[in-house]
């Protein structure tokens, strides 16, 4: 018997999702110019874009607008491309964004007994925190995009091994709570099985995530919400 569940109407990734999977070449995300110095290469796509693409795709359906209908990641030059890394940066939500990142990532699973005091682990942040502020974006019916922690690790170097997914709907089973999830690393013709489950029944933790993404066997530790502000989409879908 299914509690409760919800989902945003109309969307689907293998429909309204970048027809594209997070598989971009070696390449820099940008580059800019210093004064004196030249243009400067920062970052490598090979390592992913999927918070611009989770971003883009929430833009697109929230325009009403259709994805580009390009079934390759987009070259450097082009204007998605650019738009594309954008919003991955918008995603990171500098400097406050990469911090709850890091923070999570150096959390443990548990909650931990120090002194006098409790000290909150990644399952009770996850599903006492952050779960009802997703299950609330979706009995609205809005996208949520969720920052994925995926390792315990205190080096800032590790930051880029972490994910980001976009929530759809979900369904919840007593305490048992199953999220349906577009992940930008997966191809659209097993795109709409993807899931991210859990229960909220022990927030004292750990809190085991069950999952189907595509990051190479690893696990998924926590989940946020990300703080997505809509931006319009078109020129970068129009221009040539």
């Amino acid at each position: 018997m299914v509690d409760a569940h919800a989902a945003v109407d109309g969307f689907l990734p293998s429909n309204q999702a970048l027809p594209f999977t997070n598989d971009f070449p070696r390449q820099p995300v940008l580059k800019i110019r210093i004064p004196g110095i030249g243009r400067v290469a920062i970052g490598d796509a090979s390592r992913g874009l999927c918070g611009g693409m989770v971003y883009t795709t929430r833009d697109l359906f929230e325009a009403k607008l259709l994805p580009p209908a390009v079934k390759e990641p987009p070259s450097p030059g082009s204007s998605l491309y650019r738009y594309i890394v954008r919003r991955l940066f918008d995603s990171f939500d500098i400097p406050r964004g990469v911090a709850r990142f890091y923070r999570l990532m150096a959390t443990p699973d548990a909650d931990t007994a120090r002194s006098s005091l409790t000290l909150r682990g990644a399952g009770r942040i996850t599903v006492v925190n952050e779960w009802p502020r997703v299950r609330l974006d979706l009995d609205r019916g809005v996208l949520s995009p969720l920052g994925v922690i995926t390792l315990r690790s205190y080096d800032p170097f590790q930051l880029g091994h972490n994910h980001q997914v976009l929530a759809y709907a979900y369904e919840q089973r007593q305490t048992a709570v199953t999220l349906r999830v577009y992940d930008p690393n997966t191809p659209l013709d097993r795109a709409d099985a993807v899931t991210l489950s859990f229960d909220v029944a022990r927030p004292s933790g750990p809190v085991p995530i069950t999952h189907n993404l595509a990051i190479g066997g690893r696990p998924v530790r926590a989940f946020f919400r990300t703080g997505y502000r809509w931006t319009n989409p078109l020129p970068a879908i129009t221009a040539g």
